[in-house]
């Protein structure tokens, strides 16, 4: 599995702090994480139920909403439509840089959100709410003793999970004013709906009126003596496995969350519009994150040019190492190569042929673990500096660019 950080704007233009949990294969479908109310994308249910659907070849983007978390903007200017806002800005990030969520998991408060945001993207075929409210007002219950001071004063701050947050009258409106059990009765997915019948936070009569207002496909799953946050780690399992098989009946038959692969040996970059350097990095059918460090402009979210040239290089040298010694069976154990790249002036360089101006400079650090003799050691270092990507670096290179049409 791999992780990588993204940033994409929500609903008020404010980054958002998110993380794409993928297989290390093309994924067979695209999934998107909503979290419960105060809470953040890296509570444990949330990264166990990423873990469980990456294992079955699913990808997962979670994200913290406005003003949570690692993501900008003031919570106390946020409501629920505006997560749900949040959450259709995730599914938009995801259809341009990836490909669009067909499934869409929603824990407490997150799962209203969920039920709510489905309408609005039109690629989802299925549903998971886990704890959730069948309305958003529910929420109103964890600060009931201060509505009314709320009101009053148009905004206090209320403590929540042992922290403060300061909710403004514009949130309590908002809970009020807003019902999803309609938009339930008129889902058009199928749906599955996790509850435990001890919850203390969101009873689970409200998992009943959910289920009650759906039209099948439908399910309901009892996750027995859990607590709401599924804190202990094997009911964040039983959920997070439940959940993936359900799913892949579902998914199986949505339309495929994929873009075409790319020829062997071709490579397409791409914009991904979430930062100022931030593409995507195609090679057949894998996808990497490219950008550029914070202190150049960029978000960091990935490996920059250079990394990745520095890469090839490493790369091509392990596997040449690892070609030679066993086709002369050579006692290599492992091969680890760490490089540098800068750039130096020529005239500082003995054995270069340019003598003005700069030159990249590679320095290639090679280990080479086993029980090697120094004449096998030296034959190895003979060997790296023979490696393709090496070859082709020092050779003359000729880099043909055209523009082609949209």
């Amino acid at each position: 599995m791999t992780g990588i950080k993204l940033e994409f704007p929500g609903h008020a233009g404010d980054k958002l702090a998110a993380r794409l949990d993928s297989p290390a294969t093309q994924p067979r479908a695209y999934a998107l994480f909503a979290h419960c109310f105060t809470c953040g994308k890296d509570i444990f249910a949330a990264s166990r139920i990423s873990a469980a659907l990456v294992e079955r070849g699913y990808a997962v983007l979670r994200f913290d909403f406005t003003g949570l978390g690692m993501s900008e903007g003031e919570f106390a200017n946020t409501n629920f439509s505006s997560n749900v806002a949040d959450l259709v800005r995730a599914a938009d990030y995801l259809r341009e840089a990836y490909a669009a969520p067909t499934l869409l998991i929603g824990h407490s408060l997150g799962g209203a959100a969920v039920l709510a945001a489905a309408g609005e993207i039109p690629e989802v075929a299925a549903v998971v709410t886990i704890g959730s409210p069948s309305e958003p007002v529910h929420v109103e219950k964890q600060f009931a003793d201060q509505l009314e001071a709320i009101r009053d004063a148009g905004e206090l701050e209320v403590q929540l999970a042992g922290r403060p947050f300061r909710i403004q009258k514009q949130f309590l409106d908002d809970l009020e004013a807003t019902t999803i059990r309609d938009r339930v009765a008129h889902l058009h997915r199928a749906l599955l709906v996790m509850h435990s019948p001890v919850d203390e936070i969101v009873n689970i009569d409200n998992a009943r009126q959910i289920f009650e207002a759906a039209k099948h496909p439908k399910s309901f799953v009892s996750l027995d003596d859990a607590d709401h946050l599924l804190r202990r780690r094997e009911d964040a399992e039983y959920a997070a496995g439940v959940l993936a098989a359900w799913a892949e009946r579902y998914l199986s038959s949505a339309p495929p969350a994929r873009l075409a692969d790319l020829g062997e040996g071709e490579v397409e970059v791409s914009e991904t519009g979430t930062g100022q350097f931030a593409n995507l990095v195609r090679a057949g059918r894998h996808q990497l994150p490219a950008d550029e460090p914070q202190s150049l402009g960029g978000g960091d979210s990935g490996p920059t040019p250079y990394d990745y040239l520095l890469a090839g290089l490493g790369a091509c040298t392990s596997m040449t190492l690892r070609m030679y010694a066993e086709r002369k069976q050579l006692p290599l154990q492992k091969v680890r190569v760490r490089l540098t790249h800068a750039k130096i002036h020529a005239k500082d360089c003995a054995d270069c042929e340019s003598k003005e101006g700069q030159i990249s400079e590679i320095h290639r650090d090679i280990e080479l673990q086993g029980n090697l003799t120094q004449e096998q050691r030296a034959s190895l270092l003979d060997i790296a500096n023979k490696c393709p990507v090496h070859r082709t670096l020092e050779n003359e290179i000729r880099v043909r660019s055209r523009l082609v049409e949209n």
